[in-house]
């Protein structure tokens, strides 16, 4: 008669809260749980990447794009288990549920100083510190597992279960009815909490007497799409967009002023220095220089975690509950105002920055400015798309100049801001929702660090997706673009080559040789032929665009007079030096007259 092993009820357990898919690489710590996939038939799915920071990366986007409430990766012991971690900071900086699964040597050879032997309680205590448990018996595996999950979800954090490989090939037996034992039961219903009602008019009278409303949105307000609209409707307010709310609302509203902070626009920028009232939904957004100055500002805030309630600017009402169940609370309360001076003020800053945008990205450029690759693109979008950009200069143009319909789907590793997450978020996308297209738009340094790699997990898994157009948009320019800037703007010191050059690599070659479509782009003309045939492929693309790295990142408040100022202070001794200061007021140019931009081609 055969038994259960450990292993095998962990996969009967995960299947019992609705897993599908496992992110995972393996390795003799978890041998016992790789042996019971196969005894498993392989559900769930165990999907294996190049590494286990894939692993990680890819379980977070599976989440982010929607594939379930939380996602599972797992690793081997030691370095396998280390490799994790900054994926799962990824996942616990910008608030996704994921369960870490990871081996550990046998009991018997614990603080033996045993071959890839990690104190592993310790390494995950800050990156899982809301729940971090090792199994030593079979009785705890239920509980703990449940608990891993609830936690995960209810903190919407990483949390980590640590198995030793004996324990894995243990047979199974379940708690007992005694003693010191703990029982456990599989799924959670969640109440959709919302404030009490004096709170809620105190919220509704302080946005009623404001009379320049405006309203950031980070991504706890998806979800709340029509109450945010009304609530605008109502208030005569415009509203600026956090990184990771890019997709909360669409681009295409004329008093959505897009993303806000360095890589923001003009037009939120001026938005929150001219309001005097300042409602935020479910956002974070750390960069308080960006937000109103607080005398003679009133604020609310709306957001689920009360342990991120209240800060960031003094907010006089902090509603901890759910953005849509709040703002439906808070909508009958609202006075009804003129959409007078300042919603067409806002409106006409909205339309000015997107002709501004348009203007940019057609600036000459050598080879090609990096800006028409997402500004060709951004009209032509499948409306159920999936867009990834990774940390660099890629998330600049993402944020500025792709403009997102309400089916879209779009992130970034957007507290950690860490390079990589591009091509492994978009491989969990399509996991996620296998019928719908996808699109990474990475740098060369992080196609580099690991997206060529995961290139070849695409390869091993596309013929799997029912929609199999997955694009991988390289922005080719030789240069760790987004530090290099950072060194000239920030250091006040001139690139330094020794560590900004990177090699020249053809990315389209190697796509090629995996048997996907690689198409390289030298030209701007080229562009509009390459993404009709990368968004009609049968198959996964990358584009390998050679662009101009002496575009710069202007930020949205920087002046045509302060630009040219930098430029000319900071460069001295930068192999750039002509062609940035040539572009940099190029492009300065352009944003502030729009109209300049045909002459811009040939200056």
């Amino acid at each position: 008669m055969s038994t259960t092993k450990v292993s095998d009820y962990l996969l009967e357990r995960l299947r019992d809260w609705g897993v599908t898919r496992v992110f995972a690489f393996p390795g003799d710590g978890i041998n016992g749980i790789v042996a019971a996939f196969g005894r498993a038939k392989n559900e769930p799915m165990f999907v294996q990447s190049r590494h286990e920071e894939m692993s990680a990366f890819e379980a977070v986007g599976y989440v982010k794009y929607g594939g379930a409430p939380f996602g599972v990766c797992m690793a081997t012991s030691g370095p396998g288990a280390i490799h994790l971690l900054n994926g799962l900071y990824d996942a616990k900086l910008d608030h996704v549920p994921v369960v870490a699964i990871v081996g550990q040597t046998n009991r018997s050879a614990m603080g033996g100083s045993y071959q890839q032997e990690v104190d592993l309680l310790s390494l995950f205590k800050d990156v899982a510190g809301d729940y971090v448990q090792m199994v030593t018996v079979p009785q705890q595996l239920p509980n703990v597992i449940d608990r891993a999950i609830r936690v995960a979800l209810a903190q919407r954090a990483p949390t980590a279960v640590i198995i030793p490989a004996d324990v894995q090939d243990l047979e199974y037996t379940p708690p007992t009815h005694e003693f010191k034992m703990v029982p456990s039961s599989i799924g959670t219903q969640w109440p959709a909490p919302a404030p009490d009602d004096e709170a809620i008019r105190h919220a509704a009278e302080i946005l009623n007497g404001g009379e320049r409303p405006a309203i950031l949105l980070g991504q706890g307000a998806r979800g709340a799409r029509a109450e945010i609209e009304q609530v605008a409707d109502l208030l005569g307010a415009g509203a600026a967009k956090a990184l990771l709310g890019k997709d909360v609302l669409s681009d295409n509203l004329p008093w959505v002023t897009g993303s806000i902070g360095l890589l923001g626009t003009r037009a939120s920028y001026e938005l929150m220095k001219g309001c005097d009232t300042l409602l935020t939904v479910g956002s974070n957004f750390p960069y308080t220089q960006f937000m109103p100055e607080a005398k003679g500002v009133r604020g609310v805030q709306i957001d689920i975690d009360g342990r991120f309630i209240g800060m960031r600017f003094p907010y006089e009402v902090n509603l901890v509950g759910d953005a849509a169940a709040t703002l439906q609370a808070l909508i009958p309360h609202l006075r009804r105002h003129e959409h007078g001076r300042w919603r067409r003020t806002i409106e006409k800053n909205v339309a000015d920055w997107w002709d501004s945008m348009a203007a940019e990205a057609k600036v000459g450029a050598d080879p090609v400015n990096p800006q028409l690759l997402f500004h060709t693109v951004s009209p032509h979008l499948p409306s159920d798309v999936m867009v990834a950009a990774d940390s660099g200069s890629s998330a600049n143009w993402y944020a500025r100049q792709l403009r997102f319909e309400p089916t879209m789907r779009g992130s970034l590793s957007g507290n950690l801001a860490t390079m990589g997450p591009g091509v492994p978020y978009v491989i969990g996308a399509k996991f996620a929702h296998p019928d719908r297209p996808a699109i990474a738009f990475v740098g060369d340094g992080a196609m580099q660090m690991n997206g060529m790699a995961e290139l070849i997990t695409v390869k091993h898994y596309w013929r799997q997706w029912s929609d199999p157009r997955l694009i991988v948009a390289v922005l080719h320019n030789n240069d760790l673009n987004q530090v290099t800037w950072e060194l000239r703007a920030m250091a006040d010191s001139p690139k330094f080559p020794e560590s900004q050059t990177l090699p020249d690599v053809d990315y389209a070659g190697f796509a090629t040789g995996l048997g996907l479509q690689g198409i390289t782009v030298t030209a701007p003309d080229q562009l509009g032929d390459a993404w009709a045939r990368a968004l009609s492929a049968d198959r996964p693309t990358v584009l390998d665009v050679h662009v101009d790295p002496d575009v710069p990142p202007v930020p949205p408040h920087a002046t045509f007079a302060q630009m040219k100022s930098t430029v000319k202070a900071v460069l001295a001794g930068d192999e750039d030096t002509v062609g940035l200061i040539k572009e940099g007021i190029k492009t300065k140019v352009a944003e502030v007259l729009p109209g300049s931009s045909d002459r811009g081609q040939t200056s």
